[in-house]
């Protein structure tokens, strides 16, 4: 075994102390990060070529700072992205409700979908469709200046000028395209105020504004996705809104028949959790 490996083994059992959640492999994603290697290749680095830089970034990260702000990067979907200081870093939950948008569009018999993401924050989802969707249009919405900063630059290297970013609030975002849009997707601001986040990665690192929703119930912005989303959809055209665990039902009520949704469903993450809540609008 070489120095890396067993300096990995103890860095291990510090960030498992610390209540860090996957503890081997933050380990070796810092290791390899500080190295410059792939995990695969850990074993490759020899003992002369250990950087003690690995334990700065030991201690940031049993400090509980995300793993994606010491490596700068983080993996969503089939994408690299780079996030920091300022952004949200897209989370495994949120590649549930993109991957549930791919699967639609592609069952659409639309040759080139118009597709909208509401808050895009590192631009994630609006990167992923862009990607796995080869014909579609994507816009991406983002009010804040440091959220769309991070999404600017991740746009410039995987948009593949497909992704455009405007530079507006998603309560009346993008009138241009009204009754024109396939595809609304969003996952906005949803914690209630008052409400503390159990992790401290989001606590104390995600930016407030992505996370704490305005009104007492924290939803006061999906409520503004709904009323976007009925502006901007085609007949037929559907949303997806992101929530937290215990929001299902009320999200599920912003999208009443009366306001011309159909199919309205409540639908679950990789861990069977209410995650998000999906609708068709305007056609029987």
């Amino acid at each position: 075994m070489t120095f890396l490996l067993d300096e990995i083994a103890l860095a291990t059992a510090r960030l498992a102390e610390a209540g860090v959640p996957s503890p081997r492999t933050d380990a070796e994603e810092i290791a390899a990060f500080v190295h410059g290697v792939r995990r695969s290749e850990l074993h490759n680095v020899t003992d002369s070529e250990f950087d003690a830089l690995f334990w700065e970034g030991i201690a940031r990260r049993e400090a509980r700072e995300p793993l994606q702000h010491i490596t700068g990067r983080a993996y969503f979907r089939y994408l690299s992205l780079e996030v920091g200081p300022g952004v949200f870093v897209p989370r495994p939950e949120t590649e549930v409700v993109a991957g549930w948008a791919i699967e639609r569009l592609r069952e659409m018999d639309v040759a080139s979908p118009v597709v909208v993401d509401l808050g895009t924050g590192s631009g994630a989802i609006a990167l992923s469709i862009a990607q796995e969707i080869a014909l579609a249009t994507v816009h991406a919405v983002e009010v804040d200046p440091d959220a769309y900063r991070w999404a600017k630059r991740n746009i410039l290297e995987h948009g593949q000028g497909r992704v455009h970013l405007h530079p507006e609030d998603l309560a009346d975002a993008l009138p241009e395209l009204n009754g024109q849009v396939d595809l609304v997707i969003s996952n906005p601001p949803y914690i209630p105020p008052g409400a503390i986040p159990r992790d401290p990665e989001v606590r104390d690192y995600d930016p407030r504004r992505a996370l704490y929703g305005s009104g007492s119930d924290g939803l006061d912005e999906v409520r503004a996705v709904e009323r976007t989303a009925r502006r901007l959809l085609r007949p037929g055209g559907f949303v997806a809104v992101e929530h937290a665990d215990e929001q299902g039902t009320p999200v599920y009520l912003i999208f009443p028949e009366d306001n011309g949704w159909r199919d309205v469903r409540s639908r679950q993450d990789l861990t069977r959790r209410d995650r998000f809540v999906t609708a068709r609008f305007g056609q029987e």
